[in-house]
């Protein structure tokens, strides 16, 4: 057997996705007691564990099933063997997939950087698995897996996880379950095609000769009749079979003790009370009835629940006599599970009333070492809120309700949390828990609470950010954004008072109130404010806990962007607003999900309106902390171009007819709307209304200028419109999708006049820009004056190959053939960048995967589009109106 650190391939994680040291032991291979009773029928039955994909070794608690596989692989001479011990404490996929790569690189088994590594306990990226699936299925040899007590994993998405990567990593990978339950693997399907092998709790149940040889390794020699009377007893059960021989060796009639005892929980229980707490003396039995509070401690914690000091010793000699105390390493025990039930259970009635108590002073104690998640954790066992929510707030974690990968678990614990807890941590809680939510009014009373509650208490610096975090988000929210450059600047003060290194611990608070700020300037109009707020959140290192406002702020970047006419460049930072939750394994989607609406906005104007509806459909699930009055405008406006569209003006003037709940008048909000409003009703032929609409819009919004002059072209004002034109300047001040209609209006006013030659090198110069960014949509708007231009054979090569979807310019003699199958979301992103001349490694580096993940991405969209090289697949595509 191999059992080696990683060979420095790539950099190894140092912490698990909950930034705790990875525990060792978790992956170090159980030693067997010098009473271990080697059976030879059961190792023969597990080398068929070589031959098969998976093997399962079921059996209930105690059978024996860990040591069985242990002293099983130290017997496999030159094969890497990676031993994981799976915790219920880490039974989300992100702990899981982190772990399970740790213990890989422990077992020798090189692995690329570019695999990743899951920074969320909770969720894990698909990526993932295809890299490591597709890293093994290349191997010489395969990976033998053992994943030990198997049982405690009990998230179905992990077990489909992990079947994906068994079935695509082929001969690589042997996997080894060891499990008290039926794993949630479709054990049928192996099953039926020969590759599982299976040793059940009645194959791993001792028969009368190995329990006789058992006995014997314990001192006991018993005769014939009597170990068949404990086998049938017991039913070969193992820990039955070593618990009576342990209790059998303590008494002075061996075989009158086998005969009394029984293997059913009580009796067990009672055997661990007498055998195992009632002799050890009373200072002993108290720590252990004290710690059986505890899921891992250190002899410190251990002594804080004691009030002495002699943790130490007692631990280290329980852990070497074998009660039931085991010895993690770094200084950390653990108790027996079954011991720790039983502790808890024996401390109820020995001492009744103490538990809240000392639940109080191991919550003290952990927050006093900085482990907040276990502090709040006890302090709320305690019921003592005032103490959980004071340390969540002193210690700046206020955040972790809207971000981070502990997010879910935090709003669960303070959703325990009664109305008679007061004070201002309390109420800032409780204030966090509504904004998350989007109740604005019920957070702003709470938070007046707090503010009130804090001033008469002169409360701490940390307090009084936290404060100044939520009143921001409550302005964002609310649509105001003085208030939120008040609460920014009141932030920006207080930062000098709080110690530095909680500003360093807790990155998520000033990337969460850059981003408040940003959207709250967004949605005032003031853009290039807004862009160096959200580009500083933007620019920031990624890591788990602020990819969500990472993620929020690239896409109002993106927004910002779009408005300004660029669709390219929204299009770039939506994407990278999408890679960021995925590359930390994050939900999708995740945040505000403006980078969806982005892309739906941008697929209007490429006329790609099925990828549109798509994208809004996906956009809808947004998180209730950003679901301010930009994203609700922003969907609004998307969704009222979609059905412009699509030729329905009614829906579309519906779709913005709602007035958001703002504080304040977003200018770009109201001009945008205007101009919605006024092509639908210029579609329905109320030419004055749709001037009216855009009369009192400002000028200095280059889209709206153009709408309006569009209008005057249509109420037969043709010089007035390139006046208006003239004097704006709307191609100087916005992006190619302004600056392609602005062409248009003065080519048709051109066209009108009978001027057929600038007319024309207007078109030109509108396709020559259009392009490039793949606009069709306007010309799809410009109406029919247009079509002897785009149809004529001298701009034939102006508009081939991307112009032809639903503008008549080329049309098809016959409809191209259907595509064989749906292309992934995945498949789509590359076929996008394919389609921007990128190559497969830049393709690659933008989204976050590994080259071959690309390539077998090629060749799946290539297969369904039924070509076989780049542009063929692109020219496809965009017949298809894929792209």
């Amino acid at each position: 057997m191999t059992v080696l650190e990683g060979d420095g391939t790539s950099e190894e994680p140092l912490a698990d996705p909950h930034g705790d040291p990875f525990l060792r032991t978790r992956f170090a291979v159980p030693a067997r007691p010098v009473t271990y009773l080697r059976r030879e029928r059961l190792n023969r039955h597990l080398d068929e564990a070589l031959r098969t994909p998976l093997t399962m070794v079921n059996g209930s608690a105690g059978a024996g099933k860990t040591l069985l596989v242990a002293d099983w692989v130290e017997r496999l001479d030159g094969l890497p063997v990676a031993w994981l011990t799976t915790e219920a404490a880490g039974d989300g996929p992100g702990m899981f997939w982190a772990y399970l790569l740790r213990a890989l690189r422990t077992a020798g088994v090189a692995l690329p950087a570019d695999i990743g590594f899951p920074a969320d306990a909770n969720r894990v990226s698909p990526a993932l698995q295809a890299r490591l699936a597709a890293q093994l299925s290349v191997r010489e040899e395969p990976v033998v897996v053992v994943l030990d007590e198997f049982d405690r994993v009990t998230a179905p998405e992990i077990a489909e996880q992990l079947e994906f990567v068994l079935r695509h990593a082929g001969p690589g990978l042997r996997l080894v379950l060891v499990t008290r339950t039926e794993p949630l693997l479709p054990l049928h399907r192996y099953r039926a095609a020969g590759e599982l092998t299976e040793i059940r709790g009645a194959e791993l149940a001792f028969t009368a000769p190995e329990a006789a040889r058992l006995m014997e390794l314990h001192g006991l020699r018993l005769p014939p009749a009597a170990v068949r009377a404990l086998v049938e007893r017991t039913r070969g059960w193992a820990a039955g079979l070593r618990l009576s021989a342990l209790a059998a060796g303590q008494s002075p009639d061996a075989e009158a003790c086998l005969k009394e005892f029984e293997a059913d929980r009580s009796a067990i229980a009672d055997f661990l009370l007498a055998e195992v707490l009632k002799r050890q003396n009373a200072e002993t039995q108290d720590l252990l009835l004290r710690a059986g509070l505890l899921d891992r401690f250190c002899p410190d914690l251990a002594d804080a629940l004691t009030g002495r000091t002699d943790a130490a010793p007692i631990l280290e000699r329980l852990s070497r006599d074998n009660a039931f105390v085991e010895h993690l390493g770094h200084g950390l025990y653990r108790l027996h599970p079954l011991f720790a039930e039983i502790l808890r259970a024996h401390l109820r009635l020995r001492l009744p009333g103490l538990e809240p108590e000392l639940h109080r002073r191991a919550a003290d104690w952990l927050r006093r070492a900085g482990r907040l998640t276990e502090a709040l954790g006890h302090g709320a066992a305690a019921d003592d809120w005032e103490f959980t929510a004071g340390a969540l707030v002193d210690d700046l974690a206020i955040g972790q309700f809207f971000t981070g990968p502990r997010s879910d678990a935090v709003t669960g614990l303070f959703a325990r949390m009664g109305a008679g807890s007061t004070g201002p941590a309390p109420e800032l809680v409780r204030a966090a828990d509504r904004l998350a939510r989007c109740e604005i009014d019920d957070g702003l009373t709470h938070l007046r609470r707090a503010r009130h509650d804090l001033a008469e208490d002169d409360g701490t610096a940390a307090a009084r950010l936290s404060c100044a975090l939520l009143e921001a988000l409550a302005a964002r929210l609310s649509g105001a954004p003085e208030r939120a450059e008040d609460a920014a600047r009141e932030a920006q003060e207080l930062r000098n008072e709080v110690p530095a290194e909680l500003l360093e611990r807790h990155p998520e608070l000033t990337a969460l109130l850059l981003d408040h700020l940003g959207s709250a300037r967004l949605w005032a109009g003031r853009f290039e404010e807004a862009r160096d707020a959200l580009s500083t959140v933007a620019d920031s290192a990624p890591e788990a806990a602020t990819a969500l406002p990472r993620e929020d702020a690239l896409g109002r970047l993106a927004l910002i962007d779009h408005l300004d006419g660029w669709p390219g460049r929204a299009e770039r930072k939506a994407h990278a607003a999408l890679a960021e939750t995925e590359r930390f394994g994050l939900p999708q989607p995740s945040g505000s999900g403006v980078e969806r609406l982005v892309l739906a906005a941008v697929a209007i104007d490429r006329d790609e309106l099925g990828q549109a509806q798509a994208l809004l459909d996906t956009s809808a699930d947004a998180h209730p902390a950003m679901r301010d009055p930009v994203l609700a405008a922003g969907r609004a406006l998307t969704t009222a171009r979609l059905h412009l569209a699509r030729g329905e003006p009614g829906s579309a003037l519906k779709a913005v007819e709602p007035q958001l709940a703002a504080a304040a008048v977003s200018p770009w909000a109201r001009g945008q709307s205007a101009l919605v409003a006024a092509a639908a009703h210029l579609a329905e032929g109320r030419t004055d209304t749709a001037a009216s609409l855009l009369r009192d819009v400002s000028d200095e919004q280059p889209a709206c200028a153009v709408g309006a002059a569009r209008v005057r072209l249509a109420t037969g004002r043709a010089a007035d419109a390139v006046r208006l034109l003239d004097r704006t300047h709307p191609e100087r001040h916005a992006g190619p999708a302004v600056a392609v209609r602005a062409a248009l209006v003065r080519a048709q006013a051109a066209d009108e006049a009978g001027d057929a030659v600038a007319a024309r090198r207007l078109v030109v110069r509108a396709l020559a820009e259009a392009r490039r960014e793949r606009l069709r949509r306007p010309f799809r708007e410009a109406g029919p004056w247009i079509r002897p231009h785009l149809g004529s054979a001298s701009l034939h090569w102006l508009t081939t190959g991307w112009l032809a979807p639903g503008t008549g310019a080329t049309p098809h003699t016959q409809p191209p053939p259907p595509v064989v199958e749906e292309l992934s979301g995945r498949e789509h992103d590359v076929l996008r960048r394919l389609a921007l001349a990128m190559s497969t490694e830049e393709i690659a580096a933008d989204l976050y995967v590994s080259v071959n993940t690309v390539k077998t991405h090629l060749k799946s969209v290539y297969r369904k589009l039924s070509v076989n090289r780049r542009n063929e697949a692109v020219r496809r595509a965009r017949e298809l109106d894929l792209l």
